[in-house]
């Protein structure tokens, strides 16, 4: 007696392919055609993402003033705008794209109520990154800062290198990265806004005429000022205010100089070493804490 021959464990492709196509309802030429419509918005989101880089490039160029010594606030405003534009337009067109190809093969309307109920319990679960997104919206908003800036933002201080909804990234003196949540940001200190501040200190010793100190510091900031290297990036009249404290190693003496934003520590740089080239011409002494040493002699 012959037995029939058992069914194959698993369907050919073929058989696995027609299966696909009947649980979706379409025939060859039906999926051919949704086939080319799936190329065209792929090709189409590419070009979008292109064309808004270029925007992006443009936006850059279009603040660009052009000043090698300087970064404008019109081109910090377009890198912020740049940068924002680029990453809100890639996740918007990817997206969409997504959902347009799905819906060539699917109906969308359920899986777009499922997503809404998940995105509902994700934002009940996540209300940090809520809270994240907020807060960007309102630095973006009121302009508390922007790419280029110094800032002083949850205990870290640096240049912004990058900023989003989500979070901003800045970069210290030392060349360390830190990614602050903007949801953790309460309180902004933005170090160049509009202008910045070269503040000095110098103390000498008490023994110094100080009268004559303090117009020694006035004629050395004047010519710092006036210097044809850092006129551009001063801003406004230089200034000694005087005896700022008398401390137990000297006299502390206070100057200032407002300059261009950003440009403010290397002004101190300046200032301090031309402070310190002209005190050792005119034999002032500057004042550093000085160490007794006590030895105990053996007692004959």
């Amino acid at each position: 007696m012959q037995h029939p021959p058992a069914p194959p464990l698993l369907p050919d492709s073929a058989g696995a392919w027609k299966h696909l196509l009947t649980s979706l309802r379409l025939e060859d030429a039906d999926l051919l055609r949704r086939l080319l419509q799936t190329a065209v918005i792929l090709v189409l989101a590419w070009l979008a993402l292109r064309l808004l880089r270029s925007l992006a490039r443009r936006i850059e160029r279009a603040a660009h003033e052009h000043d090698p010594t300087r970064v404008s606030d019109a081109e910090r405003r377009g890198r912020t705008l740049a940068g924002l534009m680029q990453s809100i337009g890639t996740a918007v067109i990817a997206i969409v794209a997504l959902l347009t190809v799905l819906g060539l093969f699917v109906n969308v309307a359920p899986l777009l109520a499922g997503l809404g109920v998940v995105a509902l319990a994700f934002s009940l679960g996540a209300q940090g990154l809520v809270k994240d997104f907020i807060g960007g919206f309102f630095i973006l908003l009121e302009h508390q800062f922007r790419v280029g800036d110094v800032v002083r933002i949850a205990g870290v201080e640096g240049t912004v290198e990058r900023l989003t909804l989500r979070c901003t990234t800045l970069r210290d003196a030392y060349g360390v990265s830190h990614f602050v949540a903007n949801g953790q940001i309460t309180v902004v200190s933005n170090l160049t806004r509009q202008w910045s501040r070269a503040v000095v200190d110098v103390t000498v010793a008490y023994r110094e005429d100080i009268d004559r100190v303090l117009a020694l510091l006035q004629e050395e900031v004047r010519q710092f000022a006036e210097d044809p290297a850092w006129k551009p990036m001063v801003s406004g009249e230089p200034r000694v205010a005087g005896v700022e404290q008398m401390s137990d190693t000297g006299v502390v003496l206070r100057l200032w100089v407002d300059v261009y934003p950003g440009t403010q520590s290397d002004a101190e740089r300046e200032v301090r070493r031309r402070i310190k080239n002209r005190f050792d011409r005119e034999g002032i002494e500057i004042s550093v804490p000085r160490t007794v040493r006590v030895v105990d002699e053996p007692r004959p």
